[in-house]
């Protein structure tokens, strides 16, 4: 499979590696130094596009993708606010679009026990639950596009919560995303129910960055010849 990398940051360079290894070929890469080559011509060469940028350049880059009809795996968070208009695109070129927050297989099956805990835990209102998120300081969004699908799993489950915040709050409808950023620290997420008499907790913390690369790559052999709209649950099957 060929692919182009959009955004060739750290991330970036781990998908790469793990491209490398199972087989594919890296067709095109496209950072912030080489953006007047994210053309037509160049891309057309590729199978799928994998794009982990910045907040800031995901949307114009997922559009660029989809326009030029070449399916597109985005692991960029902090931009879901135009989500809708990419689907609407995606639906209208009759492309490919797949994002998650995580890519992680890991952090996927975190996903499926966070919302079995939060349905078990719905009935009782002497518990209080908070999330907590660390990653290294060169993180531009917070909270993390992670802890955001955390959290509002928790608010589908919890309906005593009603809205998630990035602070400490003394607010019983609100849930706490505290976030934290230190070096070196590729990722770790917790959710916390507290009670006077005990804590249950889980967390899942992430050692290298290969994980999500391995899952990006995954998705993007999944997303090659489809059209439609996916997320890592249709890759994983769960």
């Amino acid at each position: 499979m060929k692919i182009a990398l959009i955004g060739y940051g750290k991330m970036g360079k781990a998908i790469e590696e793990i491209a490398l290894q199972r087989g594919h070929e890296i067709t095109l890469k496209i950072d912030i130094d080489n953006i007047s080559d994210f053309s037509q011509q160049n891309i057309s060469e590729a199978d799928v596009a994998i794009e982990f940028s910045s907040p800031h350049s995901a949307f114009d880059n997922v559009m660029k993708c989809l326009q030029f009809k070449i399916p597109v795996v985005c692991g960029s968070t902090g931009w879901l606010g135009k989500l809708e208009e990419v689907k609407k695109t995606c639906t209208a070129n009759n492309g490919a679009f797949l994002y998650s927050s995580n890519y992680s297989i890991g952090v996927n099956i975190f996903f499926a026990l966070n919302k079995y805990l939060a349905s078990l835990m719905a009935n009782y209102s002497e518990y209080d639950v908070s999330i907590t998120e660390t990653h290294h300081t060169q993180k531009k969004d917070a909270p993390s596009g992670t802890a955001i699908t955390l959290a509002e799993q928790v608010l589908e489950k919890i309906k005593r919560k009603k809205v998630w915040v990035n602070h400490i709050s003394d607010n019983a409808e609100e849930l706490e995303i505290i976030s934290e950023r230190i070096d070196p620290a590729p990722g770790t997420h917790q959710i916390k129910y507290s009670s006077s008499i005990d804590n249950i907790e889980i967390t899942h913390t992430a050692h290298n960055r290969m994980g999500f690369a391995t899952g990006a790559v995954t998705a993007a052999e999944f997303i090659k010849g489809k059209q439609g709209i996916f997320t890592m649950k249709d890759v994983l099957g769960f």
